[in-house]
């Protein structure tokens, strides 16, 4: 008799890699994501929009789905949130009107200053509950995969 850890056609999602890294990328985005929500009453989609923008200044939509890995739906709807708060605004490009450029405004840039020591701190206590070889370990590890993808 076969164990389910050697069956062949049986693939244990417990300890398949691709599995546990979205677990744990998910578990660490909620316990994240009860900071910005808290604090600013974002979702997921406004907070990476937000952080986009504070980070690179003036950006596409379509940009700002390719730099946060969000569908373009998502990102339209986190823009229309923003720009409602008065956080953003929209500015059409000169050579193609379908194009709209985004920039924070002073009170977008205000939350998002607002969070940056916040997200800091979050990384660093995250970071702390390894050791110092574990971390770099683990930041060079993740590298590595992210190169190949």
């Amino acid at each position: 008799m076969t164990s389910k850890a050697t069956d062949p056609e049986i693939l244990e999602l417990e300890s398949f890699l691709p599995y546990r890294l979205y677990r744990l990328a998910d578990a660490v985005s909620r316990e994240f994501s009860k900071i910005y929500s808290d604090r600013l009453g974002l979702t997921r989609p406004e907070w990476r929009t937000l952080s986009g923008l504070g980070q690179r200044g003036t950006m596409t939509a379509t940009a700002l789905g390719e730099q946060s890995a969000m569908h373009k739906t998502k990102v339209s709807r986190a823009v229309a949130e923003l720009e409602r708060r008065r956080w953003l605004t929209r500015a059409p490009d000169e050579s193609d009107r379908r194009v709209e450029h985004l920039t924070l405004t002073k009170a977008g840039l205000a939350a998002y200053r607002e969070m940056v020591p916040l997200a800091k701190a979050f990384e660093s206590q995250l970071l702390a509950r390894l050791d110092l070889s574990d971390r770099s370990l683990i930041l060079a590890a993740i590298a590595k995969l992210e190169a190949q993808f």
